[in-house]
């Protein structure tokens, strides 16, 4: 007897979510996301502050979205993620509902309970999708890991929480790690920060 095929859902589905659901949706399958914690939120508002200020300062053009910002990396209509923080330069690729296209950087704050949807199935995703850099800020680890894409290339640095971290796809751009927030915060970092659908994850792009 064959066995059920798995239902693939599209971004028609994705935008006709209830406005209290918030999910993904990567190679047509939902992946739950529950609100974030206090400690989780103070790094996303002083990095994506900082560089918002850069920009302003520097008078660019690119513009900085937090979390939740829809983004939609490929054509095929089945892949709409929530990145904590996106950084897109084309404005081109700016629509009504968020980004259609690959956003020159991302930095995602990892959960605990679903450290591997950071740094395999989203890694893999936005190298495939054509994301310039990557951020993976750990804070149980208190690390920040950072990934060159830019041209199919494939570097990374890994970072602590005291160290100072330059932007790539700036010059001129270096940010403090958040070990001060760690320190306002200690020990305060909770271990149920997103909940994964009970599904087998998707297979990452090749």
């Amino acid at each position: 007897m064959a066995s059920p095929q798995e239902k693939i859902y599209t971004e028609e589905d994705y935008y006709n979510l209830p406005e209290y659901v918030r999910a993904e949706l990567i190679d047509g399958q939902f992946y739950n996301m529950s609100a974030p914690n206090r400690f989780h939120q103070e790094i996303l508002m002083e990095l994506s502050a900082t560089i918002r200020n850069y920009i302003k300062e520097k008078g660019g053009s690119c513009h900085v979205y937090p979390a939740p910002f829809a983004v939609k990396l490929f054509n095929d209509k089945k892949t709409v993620v929530e990145p904590d923080i996106s950084v897109i330069c084309d404005t081109k690729k700016l629509t009504d509902k968020g980004c259609s296209g690959a956003p020159d950087w991302i930095i995602e704050i990892v959960s605990p309970s679903n450290a591997s949807h950071d740094y395999i199935t989203k890694l893999v995703m936005y190298h495939s999708a054509g994301v310039r850099e990557y951020w993976i800020v750990d804070p149980q680890n208190d690390e920040i890991h950072v990934y060159n894409m830019a041209d199919g290339a494939f570097a990374t640095k890994t970072y602590s929480f005291h160290d100072t971290v330059k932007a790539g796809i700036y010059d001129d751009l270096s940010m403090a790690g958040p070990a001060g927030l760690r320190a306002a915060y200690q020990g305060s970092f909770p271990q149920n920060n997103a909940t994964p659908a009970s599904h087998t994850p998707p297979r990452p792009r090749a």
